[in-house]
């Protein structure tokens, strides 16, 4: 195991006045955080407060009693579940006489430990130095520990305090330039795939949904799967052949979580457009989570932030079926009967996965339209492209033609006529 962690979920106490708002599943999200840091959760507690302290966040009287807790247990690190200014940071630090975390700098922790392509490991460096950027203070000259990299967990020793903001300012501007470029190989794969071109489906949701289990379910691929909050950060991409034939082209993502740290969705933003570039979107929810509700707000929150129409609708998978009870099953299940583009499944199990598939060629097929070629016997090239391409509904073969009834996209069906030059 990893540093020795106290765990602090503060919470304003009007909160309590939302019906809604749980902070032991809170608290709970935020040991998920460190258990995917792998760090051992030595303390946990939720800390009730009236308003925010400016100077340490936490009332100080609070913190006297956790000052004991820490030094009683050599604990090495305290996470506060929170956003807390360099300032309070600084204070807390102080007072507690340990290395202190907050929500932000652990997700970014948790993101750079993760990352496994260049491309991901760029955007998580250039993230972690526009928030390290924001703490070069004076400040942590009671601990003597060096940080390596552009961790935080490490804590910040006195090498930290000889990183010149300069430094990291022309670090970061030289990252942005990479990500523009990887940016710009997007764009040209994006472009590239349209004129293969199958239907991009991603899939979306909050972390830990079962997303990656589906996706290895509808592929029968191998992508790694945790209990554990970000067990997936780099996009995976497999083609998938739908029950009516067609292709297309799936893609499991990065998952979200409330209070997404604005640096990663900025860093993240050349991932992220994969997602408005899809033709569907499926969003993984987790059911049987009694927060269901707060994550398919804050998903929602994170697609309208990177541009997605909430006009455009999306295909909600309501997964982790295994883990309801029968009545809990037939009400979802009622309710999915009259509501469009809802499917229960279990990914775990494989319960409602051919009724994902359905539902994406259901969804593919509202935007297309009915269109019938007339297509010569010698133009094999033309009815292969539309079998690769549209939904073959029909096929009739005459004596000098073979009449191709097709459910196409106008972006398709303009590609066909303008590539075969075929006559209506």
């Amino acid at each position: 195991m990893g540093s020795k962690v106290f765990v602090i979920h503060p919470f304003l106490k009007i909160e309590t006045k939302n019906p809604s708002f749980n902070p032991q599943d809170l608290l709970d999200e935020a040991c998920g955080l460190t258990e995917a840091i792998n760090l051992e959760i030595i303390e946990k507690e939720m800390v009730s407060i009236s308003r925010v302290n400016s100077g340490t966040y936490i009332g100080k009287g609070v913190l006297e009693r956790i000052r004991g807790i820490v030094a009683a247990g050599d604990i090495e690190l305290v996470f506060i579940n929170h956003d807390v200014s360099p300032v309070q940071q600084r204070n807390l630090e102080k007072t507690l006489k340990t290395k202190v975390i907050d929500r932000t700098g652990l997700i970014l922790e948790i993101f750079g430990a993760r990352a496994q392509t260049a491309e991901g490991k760029l955007q998580v460096e250039l993230a972690s130095l526009i928030y390290q950027k924001s703490r070069l203070v004076k400040s942590w000259t009671h601990l003597e520990r060096q940080r390596g990299g552009f961790g935080f967990i490490g804590g910040p020793g006195e090498s930290q305090l000889e990183i010149d903001k300069r430094i990291i300012g022309e670090r970061i501007i030289k990252l942005k330039g990479e990500i523009a470029n990887v940016k710009r190989t997007r764009s040209l794969q994006r472009n590239a795939r349209k004129k293969v071109p199958f239907p991009m489906v991603s899939l979306v949701g909050y972390t830990n949904t079962g997303k990656s289990t589906l996706f290895n379910r509808l592929t029968n691929s191998a992508v790694l799967v945790q209990d554990m909050l970000f067990a997936t950060l780099d996009p995976t991409l497999r083609l998938l052949k739908l029950p009516s034939g067609r292709q297309i082209i799936l893609s499991d993502t990065v998952g979200f979580i409330s209070k997404l740290p604005h640096q990663l969705v900025a860093a993240f933003q050349a991932t992220l457009e994969e997602v408005l570039e899809a033709s569907v979107i499926l969003h993984i929810r987790d059911i049987s989570h009694s927060q269901t509700e707060f994550q398919n707000e804050e998903v929602h929150k994170v697609l309208k932030n990177i541009g997605h129409d909430d006009q455009k609708p999306l295909i909600e998978v309501l997964n982790k079926a295994d883990c309801l009870s029968l009545d809990q099953k037939d009400t979802l299940k009622n309710q999915i009967e009259r509501a469009d583009f809802q499917v229960l499944t279990s990914a775990l199990t494989g319960e409602g996965c051919h009724d994902v598939l359905k539902l994406i060629d259901d969804f593919l097929d509202i935007e297309s339209t009915l269109k019938t070629y007339q297509i010569k016997h010698t133009q094999t090239e033309a009815i292969a492209w539309l079998f690769r391409h549209a939904n073959v509904k029909d096929q009739i073969t005459e004596d000098e033609y073979t009449t191709v009834v097709v459910q196409i996209t106008p972006e398709k069906s303009a590609q066909f006529e303008k590539k075969y030059l075929i006559n209506l």
